[in-house]
């Protein structure tokens, strides 16, 4: 039994999310739909507060699910509003996804993006205060909330935060108001609200529609018949699945209820700055990652790149070494298997027509998931067994 319960560790347990009341912000993005529907398979009741999707399609649409959650349109700017939804709904986990998250549009509306970014996540962090019963809540930030040296070296939780650009630089200022909120206002023992930020690198998976993307850029070039434009292709980035950060996601927000209902129990502190990445292996140039899409869809690219192109970073490393040793918590698919799953969920939806794809994108949104957790479960039994064959080859 002790091997077993060894070998789920680092896992997402079902049985803790049946009934678990979920409040979740932006999930109508396209994280946010992943991560709704994830949520639906394990139960859980979920509250969904955001703007309406400004994509064209939209996975929230595509998979069907506002008639599944407590589906509102609602803007974290209205901090009354806000409060009122969260505390009338009475969260057991609040997940707070909602962003401008969009480079190149930040430095076309900086003052928006800071106002969501910043201004947003304080006024949950405000709401916070006002629920007399147990919550964890987890705010999503990002990678390029560090002060990005472009360097070789990978970023840890307790690097300078900083960013060059508008978006960057407000999700260091929500990096800010967090631990600034958290030990002011959540750090007595005696405190029922718990809350953590998790930093995830480049993610990629279907469903993407945004502007200014490459994945979603190279599915739309392909379908059209047309070279994909590649607007920095010697960038190197962390690509990652999207299931990858929200398992993190997950497990933390787990870790951290119970710190808050068993502290006896809890050997570590969750309410902290967690990032979640991939393995070093999947750090690649852009031009790596457009010339693998062309594995699974044939087409071409073009290289786009100018000099008087809008700042954007080179390179950019995450380590994941806290994530690991705190919380179990390791990537799944490597970067062939990304590219592969990713890919294959574009190409099966370009050949449906509007009739066909509640169910069958539902299906195959269900599927990967399904596929992801089970390889999983067989990359801890593996690990399990490694460990098991290491203590008898020591013993003999």
């Amino acid at each position: 039994m002790a091997d077993l319960e060894g070998s789920l560790e680092g896992m997402v347990m079902t049985e803790f999310w049946q009934g678990k009341r979920v409040f979740l912000t932006g999930h109508t993005g396209f994280k946010g739909s992943w991560l709704t529907l994830w949520l639906l398979s394990l139960r859980a009741i979920v509250y969904g507060y955001s703007l309406e999707s400004e994509t064209n399609p939209s996975l929230f649409v595509q998979l069907g699910l506002e008639k599944e959650i407590d589906h509102h349109l609602g803007d974290i700017r209205d901090a009354e509003t806000l409060a009122q939804k969260i505390i009338s709904f009475q969260p057991d986990i609040v997940l707070h996804l909602a962003a401008q998250p969009l480079v190149r549009r930040s430095y076309i509306e900086p003052l928006q993006t800071w106002d969501i970014n910043v201004l947003g996540t304080i006024h949950v962090l405000e709401a916070l205060k006002k629920l007399a019963y147990p919550c964890a809540a987890l705010f999503i930030t990002t990678d390029k909330c560090y002060e990005n040296r472009e360097w070789v070296y990978s970023y840890r939780e307790d690097d300078p935060l900083g960013g060059y650009d508008p978006y960057s630089s407000s999700k260091a200022g929500a990096e800010i108001a967090i631990a600034s909120w958290r030990r002011s206002f959540f750090n007595s023992s005696n405190i029922n609200i718990k809350i953590a930020s998790a930093r995830a690198g480049n993610v990629i998976g279907g469903g993407d529609w945004a502007e200014d993307r490459i994945v979603p850029d190279a599915m739309r070039s392909l379908q059209a018949q047309q070279p994909i434009p590649v607007r920095s292709p010697r960038a190197t980035r962390p690509w990652q699945h999207v299931l990858e950060p929200l398992g993190g996601y997950l497990l933390l927000a787990e870790k951290l209820y119970h710190q808050i209902v068993e502290p006896q129990a809890s050997v570590n502190f969750f309410d902290t700055a967690f990032n979640f990445g991939p393995n070093l292996s999947s750090n690649r140039p852009v031009k790596e990652l457009v010339t693998t899409i062309l594995n699974y869809w044939p087409g071409q690219w073009q290289d786009c790149s100018s000099p008087t192109a809008l700042h954007e970073a080179q390179l950019l490393n995450l380590t994941t070494d806290k994530a690991f040793h705190t919380l179990g918590w390791q990537p799944v698919w490597g970067f062939e298997q990304t590219i592969e799953k990713t890919v294959h969920w574009y190409r099966q939806a370009s050949q449906l027509d509007s009739s066909q794809q509640y169910g069958d994108l539902r299906k195959l949104t269900l599927d990967q998931i399904q596929d992801y957790s089970r390889d999983q479960v067989e990359q801890k039994h593996k690990e399990s067994s490694d460990r098991s064959v290491d203590v008898i080859g020591q013993k003999s």
